[in-house]
């Protein structure tokens, strides 16, 4: 039988011809018809725009310091007023949480979602329920549960989901939660070759954190946010367990300033930290990385001393869902990162690498502030709210995160 009679088997040929994917074309032609059909099904929802992905740099505009911010001090001598604000819009159902879920905890050697991840000593304490109990806090202050919206991965969708079933969603209002997962892109070996995942899937990985909004469109979710009548969303990174969620304050500060964003941020520790800033960029709100920045940038300094290029992002942020929905007629700009990627040889059956082998291709939410009108930039104590859990040791890491947490008083 000649297999080429299937239109959709045709059509994937000639993609991959177009796209110059030999050795995926090979492959797909020894395939058994049914497999077949599967790949080619799969290869006619890929983006192969990622295959062409210019490695030129990004023309930067001109960068300043962005010297406005709700200081530590104005935010607690305004938080009476700031709170009330954003308590009022809590319990007018005018605010959502969305919480970046969709990475497993392999730095940690942990193979499974990374909120899954116990960081107690004497008791157990997950991430995920650190975080839920954060939350549950502003909502027991508000007297409303917010709609928390859970951004997973196509590969931890149903394990992240089974784990809150199993644990009852940690005392919070089960309506009000809603799982979606993120988009995924096709990655490559490093001569630009898809890859397989399987025998008839080839090899995607997440889209990044920039891809939250756009997964949410996607997935049928920002249809329930418009339902809702949401018109904030507070958008979350899931590593930082000590970090306020829904925080009234902070709304009540950006609702008052009449902004269409905020971001929380922290003051650099020293010239060097690893940390991407808050800036201007032509005029507008931009974050600039702590690897894009001069040495004359990273230590130029204000008349009182503090690093002009100081306020440094936490991935916390606040958008109206007015101006998110513009973003959407936008492509974010890719970022390709190098990763290790399991994967699967036609002779070798799967492969765990043990180093990185291939390119995977990421939007990042830092890019969705570039496309917002304006910024308020509101700095929070780094050692009450900014406990990131990215290493399993050293700096930003489960023992650092203890530290802070039992320096906050959370029982371990």
């Amino acid at each position: 039988m000649d297999r080429t009679i299937n239109p959709s088997v045709s059509a994937a040929r000639e993609l991959l011809r177009q796209h110059q994917q030999t050795d995926m074309l090979r492959w797909l032609d020894n395939l058994p018809t049914n497999e077949q059909e599967t790949l080619a099904t799969q290869i006619h929802k890929l983006d192969f725009s990622i295959l062409h992905l210019s490695e030129a740099e990004k023309n930067r505009g001109k960068l300043e310091p962005m010297r406005s911010a709700v200081s530590i001090s104005e935010a607690e001598a305004n938080s009476e007023r700031f709170t009330k604000i954003g308590l009022d819009a809590l319990r007018a159902g005018k605010l959502g949480a969305v919480m970046l879920a969709g990475g497993h905890g392999s730095r940690l050697g942990f193979d499974h979602p990374k909120g899954m991840f116990n960081i107690g000593v004497n008791r157990t304490l997950y991430i995920f329920e650190c975080l839920i109990n954060n939350l549950m806090r502003v909502t027991k202050q508000a007297g409303v549960p917010v709609p928390l919206f859970i951004m997973t991965s196509i590969a931890n969708n149903a394990e992240t989901r089974s784990f809150f079933e199993a644990h009852q969603y940690f005392g919070y209002d089960p309506a009000s939660v809603h799982f979606f997962p993120q988009e995924e892109l096709p990655s490559t070996d490093p001569e630009g070759r898809l890859m397989l995942a399987d025998r008839a899937a080839i090899a995607t990985a997440p889209n990044g954190n920039g891809g939250w909004y756009a997964s949410m469109a996607r997935t049928g979710m920002l249809e329930t946010v418009h339902a809702f009548g949401i018109e904030w969303l507070n958008v979350f990174a899931v590593d930082n367990v000590l970090q306020s969620i829904a925080d009234p304050c902070f709304f009540g500060a950006v609702l008052e300033a009449g902004v269409v964003s905020g971001a929380k941020v922290v003051a650099k520790a020293e010239p060097e930290e690893k940390v991407g800033v808050l800036c201007l960029e032509d005029g507008r709100p931009s974050i600039v990385e702590y690897y894009e920045m001069t040495d004359e940038m990273r230590t130029l300094r204000e008349p009182d001393g503090s690093l002009s290029y100081r306020f440094g992002v936490i991935l916390n942020y606040l958008f109206s869902v007015e101006s998110l929905d513009r973003t959407l007629a936008y492509d974010l700009p890719l970022h390709r990162a190098f990763k290790k990627l399991p994967y699967y040889n036609p002779s070798k059956g799967r492969v765990k690498p043990d180093a990185p082998n291939a390119f995977k291709f990421e939007t990042l939410a830092l890019d969705m502030v570039r496309l917002q009108d304006n910024c308020l930039a509101y700095e929070i104590d780094r050692h009450r709210e900014f406990a990131p859990i990215k290493n399993a040791t050293g700096t930003d890491s489960v023992e650092s995160a203890r530290a802070l947490l039992l320096e906050n008083g959370v029982v371990l």
